[in-house]
């Protein structure tokens, strides 16, 4: 199969009027009724971006929430929620309306000094991100497997390398939607461990939270990690991609007769893949909060170390579990972070992007994601702190996002960039809630690290 994007008659990018070519109204009617008999198809870049929300950088962060705040910390799942929906769908709309991603949508209303900081912001977050994820996933295979865990740090990010290069896109996208799978290690982790439902159950639906630092800063990098930059702009360059990949779909701007079935789809994809990701989350903490809290092990604050104090307290089934987990999310969120980075500085720098294109016809957007990886590479061998680096790139992440969530939100709700299909009211609010909430918890990160 080849990775040449599918020509298109126009798109949103140019501007224009409808389309010659623009499929007529009864093949989409036709797809309206194969999506009602196969829903799954409705599922894509939002159960993606979902699934690679939980990478191991998160499984830190919610493997020290439970460890440290037990059950109580479960309720702040139920909060994020609505807010990631809400900000998440605005991004996937913004691809979908206007067949641009989120940096030519930004460059629509924003100087060109902005766009390059929010682009700068993204790409620090993402090589962090990316290094200690590697990192994670390097002593998670040395645990299992033994050996230096920098070779295989090195190892995976050739192989996630190699995979975004060569493989063709819709290939893929399958192999990541069959990698959303690994996330279920940790279902099988709170099977497998005596959990005080009930009191996980009161956690969830009442949480407990005490105002001092390191609970304050537990909570944000829970957001952090929830509600992250390269998460908007993976969505939707996503869904630019498929309108490329799909010969009869067309931005929504220059064919609105696709409105409802997409629109349909985009809501039913972002509510499951972001449920899904919340759902592992919950199950993550569910686990920790019964084996590591339980027992007096409060201070963990790394993948390796949460799978390594599992042994002893839950067994060899709980601990390999775990550790595999670690490794499966990790080459779920690999591309996602490399490829969000390269897109947006491609973008920038106006050269062909596109992971549905072969090397030889964007061999400066592969060089870009080449960098990018190769960066987070350096970062995994280098003797960084990995305790410090997977839970402080979630807080970095909370922080980041605040400009990017604006700027998110300005151009859902921009005529200019969304013609007239932009956000409606109720997502809007959702999507300002979620700024705010983000904006909060970074003011309430900064008073209790200054008092």
């Amino acid at each position: 199969m080849s990775r040449t994007a599918v020509p298109k008659a126009n798109t949103a990018a140019e501007g224009g009027g409808t389309p010659v070519g623009t499929p007529p109204a009864d093949v989409h009617r036709g797809a309206d009724t194969e999506d009602r008999e196969k829903w799954w198809a409705k599922l894509g870049p939002g159960l993606i971006t979902g699934a690679a929300d939980d990478d191991p950088s998160g499984i830190a962060t919610y493997s020290q929430a439970g460890a440290q705040l037990g059950y109580g910390v479960g309720g702040t799942l139920l909060f994020t929620y609505p807010l990631m929906v809400g900000i998440q769908l605005a991004s996937a709309r913004i691809g979908r309306v206007t067949g641009r991603n989120l940096v030519q949508a930004f460059a629509r209303f924003c100087p060109r000094w902005l766009v390059a900081s929010l682009v700068l912001l993204l790409l620090t977050a993402n090589v962090i991100n990316l290094g200690a994820d590697l990192n994670a996933m390097g002593d998670a295979a040395a645990m299992v497997l033994h050996g230096p865990g920098a070779w295989y740090a090195v190892g995976f990010g050739v192989l996630s390398l190699l995979l975004q290069v060569f493989l063709p896109y819709e290939r893929y996208v399958r192999v990541l939607k069959w990698l959303t799978l690994s996330l279920f290690a940790y279902v099988g982790v709170v099977f497998a461990v005596d959990v005080d439902w009930p009191a996980a159950l009161r956690g969830l639906l009442l949480p407990s939270f005490a105002w001092n630092k390191e609970n304050v800063t537990t909570v944000v990098a829970i957001l952090g990690t929830t509600i992250s930059p390269y998460l908007f702009f993976w969505q939707a360059a996503q869904e630019v991609e498929e309108i490329r990949r799909v010969p009869q779909d067309q931005p929504l701007r220059v064919a609105p007769e696709q409105a409802r079935r997409q629109l349909h789809r985009l809501r039913v994809d972002t509510a499951v893949g972001m449920g899904f990701s919340n759902l592992i989350a919950f199950f993550m903490i569910t686990a920790t909060a019964a084996t590591l809290h339980a027992n007096g092990h409060t201070d963990i604050q790394t993948t390796a170390q949460a799978a390594a104090a599992l042994k002893p307290v839950a067994g060899d089934a709980a601990f390999l579990l775990f550790a595999l987990g670690i490794i499966g999310t990790g080459m779920l969120a690999l591309p996602v972070l490399a490829g969000s980075a390269a897109d947006a500085v491609a973008s920038y720098v106006h050269v062909r992007r596109g992971l549905d294109l072969p090397l030889a016809k964007a061999r400066s957007f592969y060089g870009i994601l080449a960098a990018a990886m190769a960066i987070g590479v350096a970062i995994s061998v280098s003797g960084v702190n990995p305790i410090s680096a997977l839970y402080w790139s979630a807080v970095i992440n909370a922080v980041i996002s605040v400009p990017v969530m604006v700027a998110v939100m300005i151009a859902a709700g921009s005529r200019k960039v969304m013609g007239e299909m932009t956000l409606p009211l109720k997502w809007k609010l959702l999507g300002w809630l979620a700024t705010a909430a983000m904006a909060a918890a970074s003011l309430a990160l900064l008073v209790v690290s200054i008092r």
